[in-house]
């Protein structure tokens, strides 16, 4: 006897009698990247922005609602004898990444702590660089010709004494495609053609003091460092910090999200059998 289908309304009959699918369920537990906002590089001879915080997990267990916030990136130094602005922290439920902390301006100041620490700035007393508070790595000392640079997700700033390049991030393929954020930012110098490199992973470069001037900020939702400004001739600020990012991933057998509230910015892509959400942007409320 030949099977007869019918299918009408998430239902179907064959052999076996009538059969429902119901709606997909809600999904109980997600993969996880949170990298917080990369920091300020420091002004005049100031060394790069530490990275921001980076966090990732698998097998996130969640229910009902939870919170998502993409934190900015902190600004650059417009004045000395202080630090670059801090990176603002990123949320997803429970686990928060820290912002990167500045990185230290001329003279002498060193960097701050943060997710990833800040680079020293130029200074005899080769300034220190800022230590990391979790998910990172430190920024680099200052050297007397050039200033350090900031920490990476995955490694230390660069002392001035030696390049004065900022730290690597770290590689994810949460995408689908492996992509490396979180960069320390580089340090700036007085001496041309011989500032700090920005760190793989959106870290920007130093200037050395060029007008105008030739450092760059932290790559947008990377979370990476800004670079440190050069020379004092010409006054040059640091650079900002790149904002961070949240990322969760679930199989695609499970529901979308139900609503997703607040100011957060998003996009929704289906890769590799997964539904894969990228907020770059803004705060508020997730309900499964």
């Amino acid at each position: 006897m030949p099977l007869s289908t019918t299918l009408a309304n998430s239902s179907a009959r064959g052999f076996g009698g009538l059969r429902t699918f119901g709606p997909a369920p809600a999904p109980t537990s997600v993969d996880y990247l949170v990298i917080a906002g990369g920091a300020g590089g420091g002004r005049q001879d100031g060394g790069g922005g530490g990275a921001g915080g980076y966090l990732s997990g698998s097998s996130f267990a969640i229910s009902g609602s939870f919170t998502v916030t993409v934190g900015a990136g902190g600004a650059g130094s417009t004045t000395n004898f202080g630090q670059g602005g801090s990176g603002n922290n990123s949320v997803f439920s429970t686990n928060t990444a820290n912002g990167g902390g500045g990185g230290g301006s001329s003279d002498n100041q060193a960097g701050a702590n943060g997710g990833s620490g800040g680079g020293g700035s130029i200074g005899a007393g080769t300034p220190a660089g800022g230590t990391s508070t979790g998910g990172g790595s430190a920024g680099g000392a200052g050297g007397s010709g050039r200033a350090g640079g900031g920490g990476g997700a995955s490694a230390a700033g660069a002392t001035g004494t030696a390049s004065g390049n900022g730290g690597a991030g770290t590689a994810s393929s949460i995408t689908g495609t492996s992509v490396t954020r979180a960069g320390g930012g580089g340090g700036g110098t007085p001496n041309i053609g011989t500032q700090g490199t920005g760190g793989a992973g959106g870290g920007g470069n130093g200037s050395d003091g060029q007008s105008p001037s030739n450092g760059t900020a932290g790559s947008v939702n990377t979370g990476g460092g800004g670079g440190g400004g050069g020379q004092q001739v010409i006054n040059d600020t640091g650079k900002n910090g790149g904002s961070g990012i949240v990322i969760l991933s679930y199989p695609n057998t499970f529901a979308d999200l139900t609503t997703i509230g607040g100011t957060l910015v998003y996009s929704l892509t289906n890769t590799g059998g997964n539904k894969v959400y990228e907020f770059t942007a803004g705060t508020g409320t997730v309900t499964i």
